[in-house]
């Protein structure tokens, strides 16, 4: 009679025999609340296959989709200083060190080099995971550097922002890695070698003040958060309502702050586009 009692009481299982879903399997989408295998929003470039979703993700990411296979990285164990011995909650050093340790990074950006579609490209990516993708000193310099070798090899450069802007915990030093990056950035316009700004969300503060808005090509995915200031500090200055969702990258472009907003699934190709175009301009009639 053991299989009536089954079905009369229904089949139970020991807790000690229960098994958990291993961690990291799933995804819900925090838009539509949609579930999926990480394994599938993977393959669909991270994006919420229901909703197209833009979910954020890391360098790794966003070199993996954009180069045509090996890269080579520059400058990976730059580290930041704690110049100012910064105290609040706790010590700046224990926050590198803590920030290092469960992100695996160096600091907030990454420089590589690598092909795109056969052609040369020089890549500088931030990584929110880092203390909110703050811009500091190994921010500025890694992007110094890059357009150094830009400009050496006249490789065309792209920077992909994702940021909560300047990093408080280094002050001045912090701030003037606006003036360094935009500096820079003048020399390579000078010397004409194409520079693409991408902004992810959310690019915001100091990066958005300086080499974010400074692209020869200003493109965004959709639905990214993009500003200076947080709607509260903007409303409290200019005393006035805002409009819904002035602060998205759809809102940018329709007031001409960007030049295109492109799907990640798209991504790729509307660079390889880009690549393509400024160099049939630079090739002498």
């Amino acid at each position: 009679m053991g299989w009536f009692k089954r079905l009369k009481d229904g089949i139970q299982t020991a807790t000690r025999n229960k098994k958990e879903a291993p961690e990291g399997l799933w995804y819900k989408c925090p838009r539509c609340s949609e579930t999926v295998t990480r394994k599938e929003l993977r393959e669909n470039d991270f994006k919420c296959p229901s909703c197209n979703y833009h979910e954020r993700i890391g360098s790794e990411e966003y070199f993996n989709l954009i180069f045509d296979g090996n890269f080579e990285e520059y400058e990976a164990d730059m580290e930041a200083v704690d110049v100012l011995q910064f105290k609040d909650l706790k010590s700046y050093k224990d926050r590198l060190k803590a920030a290092k340790k469960k992100t695996g990074l160096a600091d907030a950006i990454r420089v590589a080099r690598g092909k795109l579609n056969r052609r040369p490209l020089l890549i500088a990516c931030m990584d929110f995971s880092f203390i909110g993708g703050s811009m500091g000193s190994v921010v500025g310099e890694k992007i110094a550097f890059a357009i150094d070798e830009a400009l050496k090899t006249r490789t065309p450069l792209l920077i992909i922002s994702k940021t909560g802007g300047a990093r408080m915990m280094e002050a001045a030093f912090s701030l003037m890695q606006m003036a360094k990056t935009s500096a820079k950035l003048s020399q390579l316009a000078r010397a004409g070698v194409p520079y693409f700004s991408l902004m992810t969300d959310p690019t915001t503060g100091g990066v958005t003040a300086s080499y974010a808005m400074l692209g020869d090509i200003n493109l965004a995915e959709p639905e990214a958060l993009i500003a200076f200031a947080g709607p509260r500090v903007v409303k409290e200055t200019i005393k006035k309502e805002l409009p819904e969702g002035f602060q998205t990258s759809e809102f940018l472009l329709e007031h001409g702050f960007l030049d295109f907003i492109v799907d990640r699934s798209e991504l790729k190709g509307r660079l390889g586009d880009l690549l393509h175009l400024f160099e049939a301009a630079q090739k002498p009639a």
